[in-house]
Formats: C-alpha cells, structure tokens, sequence
C-alpha cells in the first residue's frame, strides 16, 4: 500500500511543526506490511536546533510555579483521553500490539502516566537536613549550621524512547522531566514514532510554551546521535539495547552529560520445587503473550528445580499451545508480531542456534504458517539448555523461553546471578519465606516474588549491565533532577 503524502508528519521543533530537511521515511505495520505513514527525518543541523530551542526555554519553564506545570501535564492527559480511540488505533499499526495491549497498557498507560506527574509536579523539593553544631577552627566561628537539599531540574534532557511501547515509554520520560521543570527532545523509536508525535500535538494544545518539548525522529542513527551530542543537552534517558547504551554513554561521559539507561535483560524466573506450577506458567508464558515477547522484563530464562522441571514443561507447552498468533486487530489474538522483518529473522536465528547448542525445541520454532504477510514468530520453549549456551546467555527480544534446570536452592541463586544482566528476576515457591530469602540475594534491580505484577511506584532500573539510575514514581522526578545544598548559619 502507498502512503498519502498529504499526511506527511512533520517535526516539531520549538513550538512550530517543521519540514524535515532530509524528507520522509515510511513506517511499516508489522501485522500487514502496509504502510502506516510517512515520518520526518531530521538532519544533524535540525536536531541540534530543538536543543537550542529547549535550551532557551528552559530559562522560563525551571521557573515556572509547579501548578502551572500540573495543569498543563493534567490537561494533556485530557486531550489524549479525548482522542483515545484515534491514539489506539495508531499505536497499534505502529507497533503490532493487540488491540487489548494497544488501548490498555499503551495509550491508558501513557495518559496514567501524564496524571501522575501532574501531581509529582507538586511534590516537595526541599528536604531538610538536621542541622550540625560545629566548633571554632579555621573555617569560621562556632555555631550552628542549618541545610537544605533542593532538588533542581538538571536542564535540557533528551529523551530516547523504545519501539515496544510508543505510549508509555515516552510519556514515562516526558512527563516527570517537565514535572521537575526540564525541557525536553524527544527522540523516538525509528518504528513507531508516530504516536509521540500525536503526544507533542496534545501537549501543544495542553499550553506547553514554544520550545519546552521537541520531538526528531530519523531512520538513520544520525538523528538520535545529535541528539546526544548536541552541547546543549544536559542529560540523556534512553531505553533499549545495551549495546547502543554504551555508546550513548561513551559519548555522555565525554561531556559528563548525566544518564538514565534503562537497557536490556534476561530474567530469571526460579521455579523452585514447592512452587505453584499454575501461577509460574502464567507468569512465564507472558514472554510469549506480552508485546511477542519485545520487552526487557520478560521472565525469559526459566531456572527450575529438578523436582518441578517435568511437570513445569508440561505445563508451558499446553500454555503456549492455547495461544492464539496472528492478527492484533482480531478479537481473540494474543500473539501479535515482532517489530519488522529483520528482527523476525533475529530471533529465528537465536531458536536455531539454540537447537545446534544442543537445546530440544519443545513447541514453536517454525514461522506460523497461516499469516502470510507480517512478521510473526510462534512462541517457541526450548528445553535441555545449558548455562553457557548463547540462548541462555543472550537476549533475544522474543516469544522465547529457555529452561535450564538446577538441584538446590544455592545452585539456583548462582545460576540466576550467572548474567551479563540484572533487571527483573523473579521467584516463585509456595514458602513466601524462603522466596524472599532467595529474592534478597538475586543481583537484580527488582524480584517479583510469586508474581510478575509491578508496584508502579517502586523504583525501577537494573544492576550491571541492565541500566543505570531508577525511575518510576517519585524515583522519576529524582532521576530528573540534580541535589543542591544549600548551607546557612543558625
């Protein structure tokens, strides 16, 4: 299908929808191939342009009272709750989502989030520091010396949002950076940056001063590097592979830009052998049903205890039996398809280096032959892994499951432990105290224990290679944010 080029999108870049100087670029549905739309790709010279025009409104916004800053993140949610049913239905030919995904845990999440910060934005910056008596010496006279901690807004913050989720990921960065009182460029997913652009419209509408948010997007890395790059950028949050992490952070350390990464993981789901097998499947097979498997806090590397390891394979391949793959608009889909064809043939290639590694392919491994056109990949398990094989050791950013299967608890600790990555583990046992005991020496920035539930107010981030900072929450607007002390004389 052809694109009409009357609905070219456009840049917005201090508060004007702009021309991109390097023309459009289609973005492919992956459920049809069809093109969705025509995006602005932005030359180096245009994205350093938003930073400067962030730069110049930061002056204003940092001042800003904070209920003016509430009132207009509360009134952008209103206006992307009004369009709900249009945001949804982009959201999903962008992304691939099902409908289900598209509505609730996109754009509802994506507002949710906007609300919340309307009210972070009201939340206190002063912290008080109980004040310290000091003796006479070389630094002034005794006395006592009282302190604040002020959190500041850090200044202009880039904002590199994900593929798997055009809603939530942005609104996750947007929102509490303009809460503590930043301005913002917004580069989005290369796939899916439609939908952002549809946030910056309500946002405009919302009253948010020409400059305070920007959004560039591009095909080629040439966009997002500048927009990294760029002297007038303070901080960077980015969310994706961990390879691109640690080029971003290469070039931030250059200019000790400060960073939020939320990068990539291999969770760890340890089935211990009093577990409920039932509520383990459920948990784990969300790898397979939830965004095809696209999302870094997939309990993707299932470790399990000898005596479950049987009946827990059983388990997950009926699971995975059940599910329905193919097209996201379909009412009863819950297998939708994987981002684009080049990422379709990456994770086939995982499953078949799995199967030369030595691991047995127990369901899936071939593409679903009913589909015909888009990218599908069949939610696949493979079982006789071992720790050192690639398949375990690697993320793969799909509907697959690897099993490898360990004899005592301790074991099963060192083999979770045994990763590159550290974001989200998971336990499950029917002894909730000996899986908090085993939660608590899991290296991983969070551990849903008999649950892959999220507390959306708990910090989020990973150890090692998985990240670095946290957010959600409050732990957002601190992100967002650089202490000032400020010292006085009592």
């Amino acid at each position: 299908m052809s694109a009409d080029r009357s609905h070219e999108q456009r840049l917005f870049i201090g508060g004007e929808w702009t021309e991109p100087a390097d023309g459009h670029y289609e973005v492919i549905n992956p459920a049809t191939e069809d093109v969705v739309g025509l995006a602005p790709e932005a030359s180096r010279a245009q994205v350093y342009e938003a930073a400067a025009a962030a730069r110049e409104a930061f002056a204003t916004w940092s001042r800003t009272r904070p209920e003016e800053r509430a009132a207009i993140l509360d009134r952008a949610a209103d206006l992307m709750q009004r369009d709900f049913a249009a945001n949804a239905a982009l959201a999903q030919a962008e992304s691939g989502a099902t409908t289900g995904t598209a509505r609730g845990m996109q754009v509802a999440v994506g507002a949710a989030r906007f609300r919340r910060y309307a009210k972070g934005a009201l939340e206190p910056v002063e912290e008080a520091v109980p004040p310290q008596i000091n003796e006479a010496g070389p630094m002034g006279r005794a006395g006592i010396f009282g302190a604040l901690a002020v959190r500041q807004p850090v200044g202009v913050v880039t904002c590199i949002t994900s593929y798997n989720n055009p809603w939530a990921n942005p609104a996750g960065k947007i929102a509490p950076a303009l809460a503590m009182g930043n301005t913002v460029v917004v580069k989005p997913a290369p796939q899916d940056p439609l939908s952002v652009y549809r946030m910056a419209e309500a946002l405009a509408e919302a009253g948010v001063p020409a400059g305070v948010v920007n959004v560039v997007s591009g095909s080629r890395a040439e966009a997002g590097e500048a927009a990294v790059d760029s002297p007038d950028v303070d901080m960077v949050s980015f969310t994706g592979s961990t390879s691109v992490g640690q080029r971003i952070a290469e070039v931030c350390g250059r200019s000790m830009k400060r960073q939020l990464m939320e990068l990539g993981g291999k969770g760890a789901a340890v089935v211990l052998d009093d577990a409920d097998l039932d509520s383990a499947v459920a948990g784990i097979g969300t790898t397979f049903s939830f965004y095809s498997g696209q999302i870094c806090t997939a309990p993707t590397r299932v470790l399990v205890q000898r005596g479950a390891h049987d009946a827990l394979i059983e388990k997950l391949t009926g699971y995975a039996g059940y599910l329905t793959v193919g097209d996201p608009t379909a009412k009863g889909t819950v297998v939708g398809p994987v981002i684009s064809a080049a990422h379709r043939d990456r994770i086939e290639s995982y499953v078949e280096l799995g199967r030369k590694e030595g691991a047995r392919i127990v369901t899936g491994g071939e593409r679903p032959a009913p589909t015909g056109r888009g990218f599908y990949v069949a939610p696949t398990l493979l079982a006789d892994c071992t720790p050192d094989m690639r398949v375990v050791r690697e993320e793969i950013f799909g509907p697959v499951v690897v099993v490898v299967p360990f004899d005592d608890e301790e074991e099963g600790i060192a083999l979770a432990n045994d990763s590159d990555y550290g974001l989200i583990d998971y336990v499950w046992s029917g002894d909730v105290a000996r899986a908090f005991r085993v939660a608590r020496r899991l290296r991983a920035g969070g551990v849903g224990v008999n649950t892959i539930g999220r507390n959306m107010e708990a910090p989020f981030g990973g150890f090692k290679r998985s990240g670095v900072g946290r957010d959600v929450g409050s732990y957002a607007l601190h992100a967002y944010s650089e202490l000032q002390a400020i010292v006085w004389p009592g």
